[in-house]
Parts: structure tokens; sequence; C-alpha cells
């Protein structure tokens, strides 16, 4: 992405030719982008210590799991159907994990046939898998006991969390292997998404650690994901080359101990694909009241739900006009809801803006995680295409939904 002559490129191309040739609205990908974030955090460990899994559930589009695929990555996903189309992606079954939340047994025997490892987040499931499937290999889901995120959403780790077999359970994970003579190949944890500062990280992995030491078969150790990317303007990204080298060196004292070699795994979602991504809006109305100057786009939080779901921040850049005289607007979508403000960012929703007009693209940024991946027909309202742009060229990735797509899965009552 770069600015020129106040106009707005993605890989040489502006952003209002793009609103031309594919409709508004519409979510950009920059392929060059996708690709350096992977190649940078890969870098940052050693090769044959590390498998990342990208988090699936950020961004699905086949193509994006294709090109982290060419990059080396392996594969988190958290439903059958994302297992489904990993493996139509050209994924093989041994690069991917499922980790289930609350999944129903269907879903574990489909990954069973497929030969997919399973990490699995309960006893009372851990109990059912080992019925059906004595003498297997399984990986398990702990809870470490500490969470962080910068949304209590986003917290999937500690006691007021839904996600994992809490540590203090152990003993009973290490019963239900031996009754059920099933090996036990992998501890994973996950404490949270929106994470700035290595401590939290550091410190749930010393709780993996922990509970790690007490299996015996391993083959590796996941810590999860939820590294932040800087939304805000005023926000540092998180230091990664300073916790890979922590985190490494933290590792191999841990395989020193144990005496075997171990993989570590690592689950990035947004860290990879999320500043990848533009969403292409145009402005369609403008209207007033004695408080506030309404920007309305054709748009809304079907689209981009981070903003009303979480007080999440979107830098907003008038495509046509990025830099000029600036006014205080409330970026607004069509759909008919009072919440649907786009450029809320936690409790505040007015933005100092370039002054817009009716026809003006805005683009808002860093939207390549759970942009499309969250959005909804609300209103019955279609989802836009996706579009992949490389060194001056763009490709439609994903149509956009018509009026058919909607009303598809209707059955008639006669």
């Amino acid at each position: 992405m770069k600015i020129t002559d106040n106009t707005l490129y993605l890989e040489d191309i502006s952003a209002e030719s793009l609103v031309q040739e594919y409709g508004s609205p519409l979510y950009v990908y920059e392929e060059s982008v996708l690709r350096s974030q992977f190649r940078q955090l890969r870098s940052g460990f050693p090769e044959e210590l590390l498998s990342i899994h990208y988090s699936m559930k950020a961004n699905s589009n086949q193509s994006i799991l294709r090109i982290l695929r060419e990059e080396g990555s392996s594969i988190d996903a958290v439903s059958e159907l994302e297992v489904r189309l990993a493996l139509e992606s050209g994924f093989e079954p041994q690069q991917i994990l499922f980790t289930g939340n609350n999944n129903n047994i269907e879903e574990i025997e489909y990954c069973v046939e497929k030969k997919v490892l399973i990490n699995i987040g309960s006893l009372a499931l851990l109990e059912l898998y080992g019925e059906r499937h004595p003498g297997t290999t399984v990986s398990v889901r702990i809870n470490p006991g500490i969470g962080a995120g910068h949304h209590a959403h986003c917290i999937t780790g500690g006691p007021d969390s839904k996600f994992g077999i809490y540590h203090d359970q152990i003993d009973s994970v290490l019963a239900m292997s031996k009754k059920y003579s099933l090996t036990l190949n992998g501890v994973h944890s996950h404490i949270g998404t929106g994470i700035f500062s290595s401590e939290p990280m550091l410190e749930a992995m010393e709780m993996t650690l922990g509970v790690a030491e007490k299996f015996p078969d391993l083959e590796f150790v996941d810590f999860g994901g939820g590294f932040g990317i800087p939304y805000r303007p005023e926000q540092l990204a998180l230091d990664m080359k300073d916790l890979s080298q922590k985190m490494t060196s933290r590792f191999r004292q841990f395989i020193n101990s144990y005496g075997r070699d171990l993989k570590m795994k690592i689950e990035p979602g947004k860290l990879l694909v999320g500043p990848a991504g533009i969403l292409l809006t145009t402005v369609t109305n403008i209207s007033d009241t004695p408080k506030h100057r309404f920007v309305g786009v054709d748009s809304g939080f079907n689209h981009l739900l981070r903003p009303t779901m979480y007080g999440a921040y979107h830098k907003i850049i008038n495509a046509g006009c990025a830099s000029g005289n600036e006014e205080d607007v409330v970026v607004v979508g069509n759909i008919c809801e009072s919440g649907d403000i786009l450029s809320k960012s936690g409790d505040e929703i007015i933005r100092s803006l370039p002054k817009a007009k009716i026809g003006d693209v805005l683009a808002f940024l860093d939207v390549g995680a759970y942009g499309l991946s969250m959005s909804s027909q609300y209103n019955f309202r279609p989802r836009p295409a996706e579009v992949l742009v490389q060194e001056g060229q763009s490709r439609l990735i994903r149509r956009a939904e018509t009026y058919e797509d909607l009303t598809r899965c209707f059955v008639e009552i006669k």
C-alpha cells in the first residue's frame, strides 16, 4: 500500500480503479504483504524447531490458503468444513491440526477418517474419543489458567474461558489416556488474541511447559497464536523478534530436560493476513445533526464487524484524497442498526478525516483477518467480492454474492 499524488494505491493499482472494475464494497488483499508477513515470522525461529499453523478462521479464502501453503504453512482448523477446505486446498492431513470447541462427535469422526490430527479440549470429549478409538494418538488443549487479549471476548484462557481442559485436571487426562491406551503426542494452549507484549505469552508458555513435562510421549507443544498487529497509529507492534528469541531459548531448555526432540507449534492468523487486507467502500450519503456529521457508506458491520463487536479501531483513508482539510465525522454503514458505526474506537465514534463527498472511496485498513470471515447477510445484503493484487495485476478470488445466492437455500412450502 502506498499513497502517491494524494491517491491510495494497492500494489500499484489505485483503489478507485479497483472499485470501478469490481464494484463496491470490495475486499482487496495484497499478496506481497501476505507473503512478507509469513516470511518475517518464520525468520525469527529456527526452521527445524518451528511449525506454523495458519489459523484459517481469520480468512479462509482458498487463494489465501494456497499462498500460505506455498510459503510452507500448515493449518489450524476449528470445524469439519475448515478441515475439508484445507484438504481441498492441497494441505496434507498431517499438516492440519483440528482444535475443536464444543464440537460434535461427527466432526471428530470426520477427522479420524481423514487422518487429521485431533486436539481435544474437554475431559468429556476425551472420554468419548477414547471409547470409540482406543489405542490411537491424540493431543489435548489445556487451559493454562491465564488469559490475555485486547477485549474480554478475545480472551481464551483463565477460569472465565470455555476453552481447554483446566491445568489442575491433568491427572484425570493421564488416567483417561491410560484407561483407553491413548498416546498423547501434543499439548496445546491459547490465551487470547490482540497481544502486544511478550510477558503474557511467556507466562502462558511456562504454564504450558509445566503441564507438558507430565506427558511422556510428546511430539510437539503448541503455544497458540493471538499475536497482535498495530491497528492504531500510536500502537507499537509486538516485538516478534524478541519474543521468538525468548520462546526459542526457553523451548530448547525444555527439550534438553525432556530428553527428546520436539516441535514447537504456533497458530498465527491476524498477524499473517490482517495487514494484507483492505475493505473499499463508497460514500453514499452525508447528513448532519446538531452533534455530528455522518458520512454514510455502502457497507456496514455486516462486512466489518470488529468495530461494533469489539470497539476495534480500523484506520480509514479517503482513497482519492488521502490528506487535506479535515473535519470531524462519524463514519456509518447502511445497516438498519444504531450500532452500525465503522469509525468506532472503544467508546469514541468521531474520526478526523479529509472532507468527503458522495462518490468518494473510503478504505478501511487491516481487514484481511476477520473481515469477510465474520461477515453476514444481515438486512438481506450480499457479501462483497474478494480481489487479490500483485505487481500491478488484479484477479477475482471470490465473486460478490447475488440475490440468487441469498435465496438459494430457501425451501418452498407447498
